[in-house]
């Protein structure tokens, strides 16, 4: 049977955050990094400015359509190809210049580039996967805000694979992967059958411009949890 853990919603002021050290990686929660009205504001900004579209993306040799609108934000040179597909970066729009200084503050990490989720139901997803592009380093630091309907997200060890862990990630909510997460773990948001409201998500991150050479995936090495 799965280990999964399951970590409920924290009651905590805005701006304290909950550490959870996984032995090769650590997940941070601000579970009220945008306060209540705060929230509401940006979730309905970013509805209205993003410029959402439908992707295609290469999947197992096959081209399929992305089960949620997207968009990639960033500096110029903030170039980010995944599962085929090239992107290239729209200019910062006044919100998500705003969002990226306060969650670099939080982060203390300066990112420059955003890809943004437009989650229309429990029907749209995002499968296991780990963000581990070579063009953001061996151990990216992936910074994570929920706005809108309440979702799960899970993250499974890649070696240990009855290892999961749970979240539920709340309006205003920032969840922050760091160290070895990338490379040791994999993470998704799941179908629901339950009704559930939009949902946007901003993940920031920082995209190499001059790419060091891949080293070995290092999934081995993961097999039992680390003892720093």
């Amino acid at each position: 049977m799965d280990n999964i853990v399951d970590s409920p919603p924290a009651r905590c002021q805005s701006g304290s955050s909950i550490e959870h050290d996984l032995g090769d990686g650590r997940v941070t929660i601000w579970p009220a990094a945008f306060d209540g009205p705060a929230a509401d504001e940006l979730f309905a900004e970013l509805l209205s400015s993003v410029e959402w579209r439908q992707e295609t993306l290469l999947i197992l040799g096959e081209r399929r359509t992305v089960p949620r609108l997207v968009a990639w934000y960033g500096e110029r040179d903030a170039v980010y190809t995944y599962s085929g597909t090239r992107h290239l970066p729209l200019p910062w729009t006044p919100a998500l210049a705003r969002v990226r200084a306060h969650v670099s503050r939080l982060c203390d990490c300066e990112f420059n580039s955003v890809l943004a989720n437009r989650y229309r139901s429990g029907q749209d997803a995002m499968g296991w996967h780990a963000d581990d592009e070579p063009e953001l380093g061996e151990e990216p630091v992936i910074a994570s805000l929920s706005l809108g309907a309440t979702r799960r997200f899970r993250l499974r060890h890649r070696a240990r694979r009855h290892a999961i862990h749970a979240f539920d990630l709340p309006h205003g909510s920032l969840l922050v992967m760091s160290g070895a997460i990338q490379r040791c773990w994999m993470h998704c948001l799941a179908r629901t059958s339950r009704p559930v409201g939009e949902r946007i998500n901003l993940t920031f991150r920082r995209v190499l411009i001059e790419r060091p050479p891949r080293a070995d995936s290092g999934v081995a090495s993961c097999a039992t949890p680390s003892t720093k």
